[in-house]
């Protein structure tokens, strides 16, 4: 009896505990947004990260819909300089919830002008715009065409320019700070590697890959402090990748798996929808199979392979087994089928390897 009672008094405690914290979640959630705001708008962002480089997935998706994933862009922190490689559609909006803000961007570098790649430019531009002061246009780095790509958002945004400065006055949103500046490159007729920034800790380098008619289409090494990071564009199995890739920390790559594709394909065909079988027909040619990047990780002596631009849509986890394969077997460093927050940490001075998901909070 004396047990019952005691058993009982402790369900009512809990059940009163429960209602209070229900009746107090509203509260205890604005307390909760509240912290949240304070890190968003620290005056720097990134002091919980030790210097080295740290590679985020601000987008791991690709055209095709997926719940997990926006469309592609990949953020690198060299210390406190912040980069972002291609602005998929949502992608700068994850850039703020990663704590990762658009404002902090220091260049763009895009791999290729494949719609799902640029779609974000306009808005990446606006929000580095608005939310930082900016006094100059933020630089865009890209293969021949991102001129008029980087014209034709400022272009499509020059009404709302007009609105922004007419309401919020150009001491807060700088006339001269807006869109951005094309940075266009071509490599020399011997194909030589470019390299696009160099300072005595940082290097970045541009170098073609393999995804024609979509050419010229690019990868890009970074390397700062003794630590390395390649990320591969949308290519088909490259050698000059794998050279570039050598000895690298991270080889954040695309991947496709011919399989589940072959999937939509055959459900295409048999709803009579030849445009569509015709396309995931075509894709095959220009993507990467996961064993296939795992064969060049191994080769190339990568330390971890971090998969991003996912075809086709993985909705639920237990996909990412038919997806991988045998990369498994293949590779024998860590491997990671990447979800839109994964950051990966390169501390400098160090052989570490760390993983975080920075948008898990809100899931």
């Amino acid at each position: 009896m004396r047990r019952w009672r005691i058993g009982l008094a402790i369900a009512a405690i809990v059940l009163v505990a429960g209602g209070a914290l229900w009746l107090a979640r509203g509260t205890i959630a604005t307390a909760m947004m509240e912290r949240l705001y304070a890190k968003a708008m620290a005056p720097d962002p990134f002091d919980d990260l030790p210097d080295g480089l740290h590679v985020g997935l601000c987008g791991s998706g690709s055209p095709m819909p997926d719940p997990m994933r926006t469309g592609p862009c990949t953020a690198v922190l060299a210390g406190k300089q912040l980069f972002v490689i291609d602005a998929g559609a949502g992608s700068t909006k994850n850039l703020s919830l990663m704590d990762m803000p658009p404002a902090e961007v220091q260049a763009i570098f895009l791999t290729h002008l494949h719609s799902d790649h640029i779609d974000g430019l306009g808005e990446l531009m606006l929000q580095r715009w608005a939310g930082g002061g900016r006094s100059s246009p933020l630089p865009v780095h890209g293969p021949v065409g991102v001129d008029k790509v980087v014209q034709g958002f400022m272009q499509a945004y020059e009404i709302d320019r007009g609105f922004r400065i007419a309401h919020h006055g150009e001491a807060v949103v700088r006339p001269t700070g807006f869109g951005g500046t094309a940075a266009a490159f071509d490599f020399p007729a011997d194909g030589a590697n470019l390299l696009l920034v160099s300072t005595p800790d940082l290097k970045v380098v541009a170098f073609p890959v393999r995804h024609a008619p979509a050419e010229p289409s690019v990868g890009y090494r970074f390397d700062y402090k003794g630590r390395s990071v390649v990320v591969s564009g949308d290519t088909a199995p490259s050698e000059r990748l794998e050279s570039v890739a050598k000895g690298a920390d991270l080889l954040v790559h695309e991947a496709l798996s011919p399989k589940l594709v072959a999937m939509q394909t055959r459900a295409a065909k048999a709803n009579g929808r030849a445009n569509l079988a015709a396309i995931t027909r075509d894709i095959l040619s220009y993507h990467t199979a996961p064993e296939d990047a795992a064969r060049i990780a191994q080769r190339a002596g990568v330390r971890y392979l971090l998969f991003t631009h996912i075809i086709p849509p993985l909705p639920v986890e237990a996909l990412e087994g038919p997806f991988l394969g045998d990369s498994r077997k293949i590779f024998r460093g860590p491997i990671r089928v990447g979800r839109d927050g994964d950051v990966i940490s390169l501390p400098a001075g160090s052989t570490d390897t760390k993983y975080g998901n920075r948008l898990m909070r809100f899931r």
